[in-house]
């Protein structure tokens, strides 16, 4: 069912700041500051909370980056700091295991999110089903979901909902939509399953808040937003803004805007070197449709092997990579080097 403006329509705030905010710190992220942002966000009542490493449970690797404190040290600190907000986890099957979903509900993980590539759902099936099992609130989200067209989304999105997922939705992990290709996908969504669907927008194209609000109005119910837009590359989209346009659309969140800004305010001091910008390496990052999580390794790659980051990204892009092939970088460094 869809909704326009002024309707008063419930959005649920989902906040990745602790999670999606480890890819612009290199996962670098301390006890301290999970604490300070976690208490603020807690006393804004946004009602999910979610941490971990910047591509999820058991992801910390040479490969995509250690993180700073183990999984079972980021649970621990963020639960003991939330009274009022859920606290969510994110796993993408392969680098995460059914025994790493265990050990998060065991720590009190209240919702945890199952992120699969666009068409693979099915990868999935297993742990939202153990997540069903274990009590937890289980979530299915569609990565890279620019790959896919709205109908494919749909079925993929009804197939999670089968296997027991209580929310189902799609990232746009690459930040290449425009409010029309969103509108596309979650009006074909919400038409084919009966759960509430989630949009997750990146900030590549500068499109990160409309897109969002394009979600809310095709039927979206679980908008995600990250405290001054933190996130990989260009960032996400950006919470407190996100609540306030809500707000003078007719949406009800239920978070206390005063004391969310306050959240944002600790989370520039204490959680980025900088507030995210959109330069113009996230630009063509959006533009080619590549995982903006790609952007700091693309820029280290570029830079060692003295080839322009921006051809980078577009030969990474005409190749279809998707997060998990970060070896890729290197290689597609090389031919362009060697091309004359």
């Amino acid at each position: 069912m869809t909704s326009t403006p002024g309707t008063a329509r419930d959005v649920l705030l989902y906040d990745p700041t602790l999670r999606d905010g480890h890819h612009a710190v290199r996962h670098q992220l301390a006890a301290g500051p999970l604490r300070a942002y976690a208490q603020a966000a807690d006393a804004a009542r946004i009602p999910v909370v979610e941490i971990g490493h910047g591509n999820g449970l058991g992801a910390s690797s040479l490969q995509i980056g250690r993180a700073l404190l183990s999984d079972d040290a980021m649970l621990a600190t963020v639960r003991d700091a939330l009274t009022h907000s859920k606290m969510g986890v994110f796993m993408v099957p392969g680098w995460g295991t059914s025994a790493d979903l265990r050990n998060a509900a065991a720590r009190g993980a209240d919702v945890a999110r199952i992120g699969t590539h666009c068409t693979e759902a099915d990868v999935g099936e297993r742990h939202l089903n153990l997540l069903r099992e274990l009590g937890v609130e289980a979530h299915g989200v569609l990565l890279m979901s620019h790959m896919a067209s709205p109908a494919q989304l749909a079925d993929q999105c009804a197939l999670m909902a089968d296997w027991g997922a209580q929310a189902v939705g799609i990232m746009d992990s690459a930040g290449h939509y425009l409010p029309a290709d969103v509108s596309a996908r979650i009006s074909a969504i919400t038409a084919a399953v009966d759960v509430p669907v989630i949009f997750h927008g990146h900030n590549n194209l500068g499109m990160a808040v409309a897109n969002s609000i394009a979600a809310v109005t095709a039927g979206a119910t679980v908008i995600d937003g990250c405290a001054r837009g933190v996130g990989a590359g260009a960032g996400n989209t950006q919470l407190e803004v996100l609540a306030a346009v809500l707000h003078r659309l007719g949406y009800a969140t239920g978070v206390c805007f005063k004391s969310l800004l306050h959240a944002a305010d600790i989370a520039q001091e204490v959680l980025m070197p900088h507030p995210p910008t959109i330069d113009s390496v996230s630009l063509v990052s959006g533009l080619a449709g590549v995982f903006s999580g790609f952007k700091r390794p693309v820029v280290d790659i570029a830079q060692r092997e003295q080839v322009d980051p921006v051809d980078l990204f577009f030969a990474l892009g005409a190749r279809g990579i998707v997060a998990g092939q970060e070896d890729l970088v290197l290689e597609t460094a090389l031919r362009l080097k060697d091309t004359p």
